[in-house]
């Protein structure tokens, strides 16, 4: 808990005119004046809830006017300062916070989960560290685009305990980004006191421990917040790298306002009322005869007519009608898919062949786009899909990137929100676990939740048949094809998966791209030279009859081949998915109407697995033309063992002939 605390705050203007000075009060009294308002309505049930920040408001107005319009800030629950010094119409604030269609998020999410391009603010979401990261992202777009632009990102004393936190930390410092990173040490996290959150006198100090300068600052000193972060700025401009600050501040409020703020020491309440930032500059201003009661009672009367205007217009505004093909449309940013065909000359590559030079034209292609992952550069991957990438682009867009999933995920975010692609590499898909918060959570959610589409494709080295164990032969595309705002692709060939690549970074939506291992060195096919596309949601129907459907994808693909190879006499429909969001259910219940039996193989183990939603699709729509149930064969519940002779008897290719024939003879 904050328990060294000077009772007031001494004041040097630091040669700032006093517009200058007059400009910082008038900026922190805005979201004052407008949070006070909001109690109010809180109380009346006119919104629905309220993360307060009040006695903070030095903080948010002093980094905002420290930073140029044009340079991004990731804000948090309590800078509303942030918004109101960009001058965000309150209006629009107040829509937001009502629910209504002109607020940020068409009523999809709610206070300040949002964000802004017209202003350049990026908005948070509740698990509070991937803004961090996302924050890297977006400088490192300024260093490779020659910007001398600055980024700020907030997060608060409790969200330094987030990996997060330490991931993006040392991301900025390894590759020296313009970030400013800013801790708002307001004392408690909910009810739990910094006691209890870290053992360190300051958390500046875990600047120290990933090389980059750190500083302490009083946070309730506007002229102080101001002035320093300026000057950090203006040499961050000139020298890029990493910065990280901690505010020492307090929350006069509950987390949020139902919370209260029980748990909170009287006398400790007291002294740092002493301190508000706002009475503090105040009194000094009046002091220093900067401001005069006369214009201090203008200036609160102005901004209160204003506030009303807007909560007027904001009222007006008719409630959201609920539309149900807005919202499935606003899941994902348009994409008007281009088909590009290869040129007529062939050659015959393997798997992993068609991958590497689909990435290859593809970074031919795209100026904007950058590659990241672990060992991907120099070494060229542990696969070594991106070898020789180096020489070709460099290192400023072929970025080897530390052990850490989750900031690698969020920094591609970043470069989204500032224009540019990115293609991470995950070293073998299982790993995806460490970096699982921000795709399904962030990167789905953005373009639906406020019209930012995450321009990111996730490669997912993935599958077993290679004795490699439960931590590096997982297939697991079934923990993304829930999540609405992803798309997934998994190819079975080469000639797919080069052409599918190409598509899956020219679209703008975030792509989870799976390629399996077991594919990489086996399977060969005569591909275009050239640079080709093939369109997602496009099934690719292998062998046509009358018997039975096969629906499968990836690894599955060849199993049933090599089935329907040693039984010539069974006559199947075999469709290759090739993408599985968006799925080709056309293309399934065409064959299945014809066949009238349906099997779905899948590598994954059964249960939650996409087969099981294709049966149900099939059962729903086709049902009147079935001869047999539908029928799922999937690999055993078990996670995926090393040693081969378990390996081959957990995986479904041990038992799909079996159940092939147990269905063609129901």
């Amino acid at each position: 808990m904050l328990t060294s605390i000077k009772k007031h705050i001494l004041f040097d203007k630091k040669g700032l005119d006093n517009e200058t000075l007059l400009n910082l009060y008038s900026n922190m009294l805005k979201p004052r004046l407008i949070e006070e308002k909001m109690l109010i309505l809180l109380r009346q049930g006119k919104i629905s809830k309220w993360f307060s920040g009040i006695g903070q408001e030095a903080i948010a107005v002093g980094v905002t006017m420290a930073l140029k319009n044009d340079e991004y800030i990731l804000p948090m629950h309590r800078n509303l300062g942030v918004f109101t010094t960009r001058e965000i119409p309150f209006q629009r604030l107040f829509a937001q916070w009502q629910g209504k269609a002109s607020g940020f998020t068409k009523g999809r999410d709610r206070s300040f989960h949002f964000g802004t391009q017209d202003y350049n603010i990026v908005g948070m979401i509740s698990h509070l560290g991937p803004q961090l990261g996302v924050a890297d992202g977006i400088a490192l777009a300024n260093v490779l685009n020659n910007k001398n632009h600055v980024t700020a990102v907030f997060t608060g004393e409790g969200g330094t305990s987030e990996g997060d936190f330490h991931e993006a930390l040392n991301v900025a410092s390894v590759w020296q980004l313009p970030v400013i990173f800013c801790i708002e040490n307001n004392g408690y996290g909910l009810s739990t006191p910094t006691s209890e959150q870290y053992h360190c006198k300051d958390l500046a100090d875990r600047g120290k421990g990933y090389g980059m300068e750190a500083f302490v600052l009083d946070g309730n000193n506007i002229i102080e917040v101001y002035t320093k972060v300026k000057k950090l700025a203006e040499s961050i401009r000139k020298r890029p790298r990493p910065i990280l600050i901690e505010f020492k501040t307090f929350r006069m409020r509950g987390h949020e306002e139902a919370s209260g703020t029980k748990y909170v020491p009287e006398q400790l309440m007291a002294e740092w009322e002493l301190k508000d930032p706002i009475k503090s500059f105040k009194n000094y201003l009046l002091k220093e005869k900067v401001l005069t009661p006369e214009k201090d009672e203008a200036l609160a009367l102005k901004i209160k007519e204003d506030i009303e205007t807007a909560l007027e217009q904001a009222y007006a505004e008719q409630p959201i009608t609920p539309n149900e093909s807005v919202e499935l449309n606003d899941v994902y940013k348009s994409f008007e898919y281009q088909h590009i065909e290869g040129d007529s000359e062939v050659q015959e590559i393997r798997f992993i062949d068609a991958i590497s030079q689909g990435l290859r034209q593809s970074m031919q292609q795209h100026n904007n786009l950058v590659i990241m992952g672990q060992d991907i550069a120099e070494y060229g991957g542990v696969f070594k899909i991106t070898e020789g990438f180096v020489n070709e682009f460099s290192k400023e867009r072929v970025r080897n990137t530390p052990i850490c999933e989750s900031a690698i995920v969020e920094a591609a975010m970043g470069l989204s929100i500032a224009g540019m692609k990115a293609v991470v590499e995950m070293q073998f898909a299982d790993f995806v676990s460490s970096g699982f918060n921000p795709i399904v959570n962030y990167l789905a959610k953005s373009h639906y939740r406020w019209n930012q589409n995450a321009d990111v494709v996730i490669r997912m080295p993935c599958g077993g048949g290679v004795a490699a164990g439960p931590f590096h032969s997982q297939t697991n595309e079934a923990w993304f094809t829930k999540t609405p705002g992803l798309k997934v692709v998994y190819p079975a060939f080469p000639y797919d998966a080069k052409g599918l690549l190409a598509t899956a970074i020219n679209d703008p939506n975030p792509v989870l791209y799976f390629e399996h291992k077991a594919l990489y060195r086996n399977i060969r096919q005569e591909v275009p030279k050239d640079y080709f596309t093939i369109p997602f949601g496009k099934a690719s129907v292998l062998k046509e009859g009358i018997d039975v459907t096969i629906i499968t994808y990836g690894a599955g693909v060849h199993w049933a081949l090599e089935t329907l190879g040693n039984n010539l006499e069974i006559k199947a429909d075999l469709i290759d998915l090739r993408t599985l969001q968006p799925l080709d259910t056309e293309a399934i219940y065409e064959s299945v109407k014809k066949t009238g039996r349906a099997i779905i193989l899948q590598e994954d183990s059964l249960f939650g697995g996409i087969a099981s939603d294709i049966s149900a699709l099939i059962m729903e729509e086709c049902f009147e033309y079935l001869d047999a149930p539908v029928k799922r064969v999937a690999s055993m519940e078990t996670p995926i063992p090393f040693i081969n002779q378990l390996e081959n008897q957990y995986l479904a290719k041990s038992r799909f002939e079996v159940e092939l024939k147990k269905l063609l003879s129901y």
